[in-house]
């Protein structure tokens, strides 16, 4: 059993990274909003995350601190540490500016939790907010030339101790801030390091096998690294009562439906691969809004697998590979709010499958899937594989689809591929694909004018997928790709490179 440490959400655009170095440093973490603390009794320590809403705003997110005070080691970040000070006694003032950047925080009091930090260390601030007075039975301990970076609850004045930081050190501008993390989970709150490869996969088998007894479960496969470390995980946990369905959908890269079914059937998988292009592109013909295309796409898919379910009567479940990143872009922490998209591996299933879910990663990030599968040998060509999007190239071609489309940018992304493959980049960046674009540009081939679509590459750097930098791929490679695909690709006559981060913008287009 791991040692839990709960992380509570108040909104900050950061707090994604706080479960991303915990999980780094072996220790087991899950998010929670702040309003939906959870009755278990595994609960180590608690942190709470920063927000983009101020204490002292009337809609501030109130949060009853009795319910961890007392009870675990907590730890605040920027939001959380002012919450602590302004609900404890102390003091919390608006600044005349936002502070926001670098600044360099001087330790002057010496805790464990700046065991092997430097006395003096670069951190990273993002706050409109400043503490001015701790409160009572509180000490400071660290401090910026301008502001109270860190302060403590005093030895014996509460059961656990309480650790409040002004800055986040989760971000990587905060050059020490792992460690400083590292010191709170293992030292202050005594985790263990044991969150690691076999113990996920280990647990994993035995939650599966204690779920789903002597079911059988229906598994769609897509090719793609998450659905095929789940797959296998199932397939550890049951064996032959798993039955994997790979839907060629006419939205998968060129030549993937033949390619990725022989590697499953060699990987021993009770796999059978139905051809259902026709059907999901019918039901796509005249719609161009993304969101309406990927509820389309899922409830093709959910179709395919009711009929394929009436030849599997004894199937009680249905596999996904739902990981972490899409459960926690799928939750609000404060309410309704704006649908950034909507996740096919999220938000349950139509009742009339008539089958409960088995989703053996969703707590997993995407390195940790990787990890996973590789603990149990999973072929390298499948998991070092791109992340491929569920909804296939039916949100790589931008607008209305049509067949024509499509191959225009099977035949472009193929040869995108083959060139990061060739050259060796394929293997240094997180994703890479193609995206059509429902612009047409004039051009020239020849002595001819052309009227023609444009396609954009999309290559980026990640962990995880939360966020993202772009490639910077060697312009020569850039300029072969081009005109590669403007030279062997008739109906393309122009191809841009999208140099967009994520946040704002998202991995794909659509």
């Amino acid at each position: 059993m791991n040692d839990f440490v709960l992380i509570l959400d108040f909104g900050s655009q950061y707090t994604q990274l706080i479960a991303r170095r915990l999980r780094e440093l072996n220790v087991y973490c899950e998010i929670y909003p702040y309003n939906k603390f959870p009755k278990r009794d595994d609960i180590k320590a608690v942190i709470l995350s920063g927000s983009p809403f101020s204490v002292l705003d009337d809609n501030a997110l109130k949060f009853d601190l009795s319910l961890v005070i007392n009870k675990y080691p907590v730890l605040g970040v920027c939001y959380g540490a002012q919450m602590i000070s302004h609900e404890l006694g102390g003091h919390v003032l608006r600044s005349d500016k936002r502070e926001y950047g670098k600044a360099i925080m001087s330790v002057i009091e010496p805790d464990v939790l700046f065991n092997d930090i430097d006395p003096a260390t670069q951190v990273w601030m993002s706050h409109g907010d400043s503490i001015t007075q701790v409160p009572e039975h509180f000490e400071i301990i660290a401090k910026t030339s301008d502001i109270v970076a860190a302060y403590r609850s005093l030895p014996d004045a509460f059961k656990y101790p309480i650790y409040c930081m002004q800055y986040h050190p989760e971000v990587t501008h905060s050059l020490q801030g792992k460690a400083m993390l590292s010191n709170f989970v293992h030292h202050v709150a005594g985790c263990g390091a044991t969150w690691t490869p076999a113990s996920m996969v280990k647990e994993s088998i035995e939650r599966i096998k204690n779920l789903v007894g002597n079911d059988h479960v229906m598994m769609g496969l897509s090719g793609g690294v998450d659905s095929t470390v789940a797959a296998s995980l199932i397939h550890r946990a049951i064996g032959d009562r798993l039955h994997c369905i790979f839907i060629d959908n006419g939205l998968l890269r060129k030549g993937e439906f033949e390619e990725v079914l022989q590697s499953y059937e060699g990987m021993g998988l009770n796999i059978k691969g139905v051809k259902a292009n026709d059907m999901f592109l019918d039901a796509l013909a005249g719609v161009s809004d993304p969101e309406q295309k990927r509820k389309i796409i899922g409830k093709a898919f959910i179709d395919v697998f009711e009929q394929e379910s009436h030849t599997m009567p004894d199937v009680k479940w249905l596999g996904q590979g739902t990981i972490y990143p899409d459960v926690i872009e799928s939750v609000s922490v404060h309410g309704p709010s704006v649908t950034i998209k909507s996740h096919h591996n999220v938000g349950g299933l139509p009742e009339k499958l008539k089958l409960k879910l088995v989703e053996p990663l969703r707590m997993l990030f995407k390195d940790e899937v990787r990890r996973a599968g590789k603990e149990m040998g999973v072929p390298a060509h499948l998991l070092d594989r791109h992340p491929f999007p569920g909804p296939g190239l039916g949100i790589r071609v931008l607008g209305e689809i049509t067949k024509e489309k499509v191959t225009l940018c099977q035949e472009a992304d193929k040869i995108y591929i083959q060139h990061l493959r060739s050259s060796g980049w394929y293997d240094k960046v997180w994703q890479a694909g193609a995206i059509l674009l429902p612009v047409q540009s004039v051009g020239v081939m020849g002595d001819e004018r052309t009227y023609e679509f444009t396609v954009a590459l999309r290559c980026v750097q990640s962990l995880d997928g939360m966020t993202a930098e772009w490639s910077h791929l060697p312009y020569e490679l850039l300029a072969q790709i081009s005109s590669d695909i403007i030279n062997q690709v008739k109906g393309i006559n122009r191809v841009v490179y999208d140099i967009s981060t994520k946040p704002p913008a998202t991995i794909e287009w659509e």
